[in-house]
């Protein structure tokens, strides 16, 4: 299943269970801010070695962020690979940054 499919399913629970489909009847900070709170929810299942909490709170998170692209008109996967793109001649420098890497 694609990303388009997998979104068109979820614009129609969003009809279904009125969670709105259109801009005018969303609040996108009030989006915004639930998305991280399921990464939020995700990282505690994850400290807390809840595998399959961990996993739920991922496809929480993923859920609401493709029904707020639905909401927004994105077309997520083609934000995704101009993304993918964008990085392949990006380069990081790991020295400044406080992160771990492979």
């Amino acid at each position: 299943m694609t990303l388009k499919e997998i979104s068109k399913l979820i614009m129609e629970q969003a009809e279904n269970k009125g969670f709105g489909t259109k801009l005018e009847n969303v609040n996108v900070s009030e989006k915004i801010a639930l998305i991280h709170s399921e990464i939020s929810e995700a990282y505690e299942a994850y400290r807390n070695k809840k595998e399959d909490n961990f996993k739920e709170e991922l496809g929480d998170a993923v859920q609401r962020i493709l029904h707020l692209c639905g909401v927004m008109n994105i077309d997520i996967e083609a934000a995704i690979i101009k993304k993918i793109e964008s990085n392949k001649n990006r380069k990081w420098d790991w020295d400044r940054m406080n992160e771990k890497h492979s």
